[in-house]
């Protein structure tokens, strides 16, 4: 076999890396999506590596994935920048996330239990609460977490699949527009618990449809004042 003669203990080490590189993306990823990292910022390799306590070599691989994956853009002799999404880039992700959402929505009226709507409410009450005190990356974390419940009560794989594809580029535009839209989603929220309990595909359907509707709107009034 191909590891035979290799010293004892070689072949585990092969597996670290992979992780470590993991742990970094996602942290990475989680600073830009939160805005922790902000669109256009400069990102220095050193910097980062010390902030997350690493080595230069897994944070220069994560920027290239997140290059690839369009959360980053490197330019030649200046380097890596959090990339800056354009009016176009939202306007078309909030449109299909419209759609998804929407019929989300409408299997949730369809399928869902008393443990699912018990579910949305506790989580509505939370982002509630976040909203009052002001809590901006809890309410928004908060959003992100009532919109998955929906997804899971669609009971649709594929359409979750999709929503996952997407779903942390919703949050990234969602943040910066999370205390504008503040108590008013959340009532949105309970208008769309209030048709999915009463098993009303259409007013459901609606409800999520102006909901999100009235999220890309909002981001497009943020990014032009």
């Amino acid at each position: 076999m191909l590891s035979a003669g290799l010293p004892q203990g070689t072949v585990p080490k092969l597996e670290r890396p992979g992780p470590l590189r993991e742990r970094v993306y996602e942290a990475l990823l989680e600073l830009i999506t939160t805005r922790a990292l902000r669109p256009g910022q400069h990102l220095v390799e050193s910097e980062l590596a010390g902030h997350l306590g690493v080595s230069r070599q897994p944070v220069r691989e994560a920027l290239q994935r997140l290059n690839t994956e369009g959360w980053v853009d490197l330019r030649p002799a200046q380097g890596a920048f959090v990339h800056e999404p354009t009016e176009s880039e939202a306007d078309q992700l909030l449109s299909v996330r419209t759609l998804l959402e929407a019929e989300a929505a409408r299997l949730a009226a369809a399928n869902s239990g008393t443990a699912g709507i018990e579910a949305l409410e506790e989580l509505c009450a939370q982002g509630e609460q976040a909203v009052a005190d002001d809590d901006v990356d809890l309410a928004v974390a908060t959003n992100a977490a009532f919109h998955a419940k929906v997804m899971e009560l669609a009971g649709n794989l594929v359409l979750a699949e999709l929503a996952g594809q997407v779903h942390r580029r919703v949050r990234w535009y969602y943040t910066p527009v999370a205390r504008q839209r503040g108590r008013q989603s959340w009532i949105e929220h309970r208008e769309l618990i209030a048709a999915i309990s009463a098993r009303d595909e259409k007013r459901a359907t609606e409800v999520m449809r102006a909901h999100t509707e009235h999220t890309r709107k909002t981001y497009h009034q943020h990014e032009q004042s």
